[in-house]
């Protein structure tokens, strides 16, 4: 299917449940989609073929039509609020309309910070195990010299 036959099928799926701006945005969304694939080669009618029915990726954004910002804008299968997920990084669509967020999750910083300090807290238990380990065969039968002359210097007394 071509690209105009792709697009034109999504628009009429979407146009009863979605506003016509919400409908605007997922046709460009989908164009622009279509676009940067033929730009690297790939033929139209195989972008559109991957992409699969167009009714079907329709029924997906209106089923999702709940999830809207605080604005009432509609982004696929996920919202975010515009103060929010700005500052978490750069965002993007994939061919399903999902609005995907690149950049760390707060659970995942704090899960890396967690694990940053136990592989902090086992280095530093690794280097003075090796430092004990190295000291090990000089000290202790140092000691146990010294504990010898103590012991001789006591019953002397």
């Amino acid at each position: 299917m071509s690209k105009n036959e792709f697009l034109e099928k999504l628009r009429e799926a979407l146009a009863n449940d979605l506003d016509a701006a919400a409908v605007q945005d997922q046709v460009n969304y989908y164009s622009q989609y279509i676009d940067g694939e033929t730009g690297t080669g790939m033929p139209e009618e195989a972008v559109t073929a991957e992409l699969g029915d167009p009714w079907a990726i329709a029924r997906t954004i209106i089923d999702s039509s709940g999830n809207r910002d605080y604005e009432g804008e509609v982004y696929g299968h996920a919202s975010r609020q515009k103060s929010g997920d700005k500052s978490k990084g750069r965002e993007s669509r994939d061919p399903y309309g999902q609005v995907r967020v690149s950049g760390f999750h707060v659970t995942w910083r704090m899960i890396l910070a967690v694990l940053g300090i136990l592989g902090i807290l086992m280095l530093v238990i690794a280097v003075v195990g090796g430092i004990i380990s190295i000291l090990a065969p000089v000290v202790v039968p140092l000691f146990v010299v010294l504990f010898v002359i103590r012991a001789i210097k006591e019953r002397k007394r």
